[in-house]
This record gives C-alpha cells, sequence and structure tokens, in this order.
C-alpha cells in the first residue's frame, strides 16, 4: 500500500513538473515574438538626382523588421524602393535599397534612426544625356546610401515618417563616375501588432 501511494506521490510531481515547464515555455513564446516588429510604410520623396539640376517627384514603399532591442538600441532590417512618378527635365532615378538601420529608445514619441542601406538603381535619361563623345540613355548600377530620420507615434500602430538618404551611384556619366543624389522622404508607418514602438 506504502509502495502504491509512493508511486502515485512521484507520479504526481513528474506531471506537475512537466506541465510547469510546458506553461514557461509557452509564456516565453510570446514574450520573444514580441522582441520582433513588423512594419511596412508609405510616402513621397523629392529627388535631387545630382545631374545637371535634375529633381523627380516619386513615391517610396518599405517594410521593416525591427529586431530585439539592445540597451536603448534597436538593430532594424529595412528594405525600401523609390520610383518616380515626375521624372523632371534632365533624368529619373527608381532603386531598391536594403540594409540597416538604428532605431534610439528614447521612450518618447519621438523615435529617431540612422541607416546604411545598399541597392542597385536605374537612372533613365529621357532623350538622351551627352556626355563626352557618348550619348546615354539608361544607365543600371549600384548605389550606396547613408542616411538618418525620425518616425513620430499618432497611436500605438501608426506613425509619421520624415527622413533623407544620401545615394552615391556608381558608374555614371561624370568626371568623377559617380552621380550622388539627394532624397527627401515624408509618409506613414504602420505597425503590426507586436506591441508599441520601440517597447521590448
Amino acid at each position: 500500500m506504502k509502495q502504491h501511494k509512493l508511486a502515485l506521490t512521484l507520479a504526481f510531481l513528474l506531471a506537475t513538473t512537466s506541465c510547469t515547464r510546458f506553461a514557461v515555455a509557452q509564456s516565453a513564446h510570446p514574450t520573444a515574438a514580441r522582441d520582433l516588429q513588423l512594419a511596412a510604410f508609405g510616402a513621397v520623396s523629392g529627388v535631387y538626382t545630382g545631374l545637371g539640376g535634375g529633381k523627380n517627384f516619386a513615391v517610396t514603399a518599405g517594410v521593416d523588421l525591427a529586431l530585439t532591442p539592445w540597451r536603448w538600441l534597436r538593430p532594424t532590417l529595412e528594405v525600401r524602393g523609390t520610383y518616380p512618378t515626375d521624372h523632371g527635365l534632365v533624368d529619373s532615378q527608381k532603386d531598391i535599397l536594403g540594409g540597416l538601420r538604428l532605431d534610439f529608445l528614447l521612450n518618447h514619441r519621438i523615435h529617431p534612426y540612422g541607416d546604411f542601406l545598399f541597392g542597385r538603381g536605374q537612372i533613365d535619361y529621357g532623350y538622351g544625356y551627352i556626355y563626352g563623345a557618348e550619348i546615354y540613355d539608361l544607365t543600371t548600377t549600384y548605389i550606396d546610401s547613408p542616411g538618418a530620420g525620425f518616425d513620430y507615434d499618432l497611436t500605438d500602430s501608426l506613425s509619421v515618417k520624415v527622413d533623407g538618404q544620401f545615394e552615391r551611384w556608381a558608374s555614371a556619366p561624370t568626371p568623377s563616375g559617380n552621380i550622388y543624389a539627394k532624397v527627401g522622404t515624408a509618409g506613414i508607418v504602420y505597425r503590426f501588432g507586436f506591441g508599441g514602438h520601440g517597447k521590448p
């Protein structure tokens, strides 16, 4: 009889321990999920193309995946694309860029960040751009682009975005072989339900 009671007691303890471990594992999973935060943004951009005073009006859209915060910084993976709707009189530039962004967690509505993006773009010269003895219609090349900006929270899910990117286009018809464009962007960010912005 004593052995029977001992066996029941051990079985109860084992079941309790297993349930406790399962509960801890289940509760840990949502916490880990909240460390990630997915967001998308849509915006308009003014582009100074860096070639003969060229200007574009463009739309920009992108996706961000914010990773686990570390101290007062939050690394974020970003992909964005820009497409000109007004090509201007000199040239038009479209590109897709991706890279790393660092958000500064200040525990306020405003969230400044710096980024470095890299990608590929295309320059359309419209009726042709003469440089040296050649006429250029189209150039496709690599881009590297440091930038900075901020998101300003309207709600837990919505923010206003303002940022600027400095873009170096390689293999361009200029004396240096590069074009240096400047892009100013303003738009709206929507975050997908992982908790508030910048909140681990």
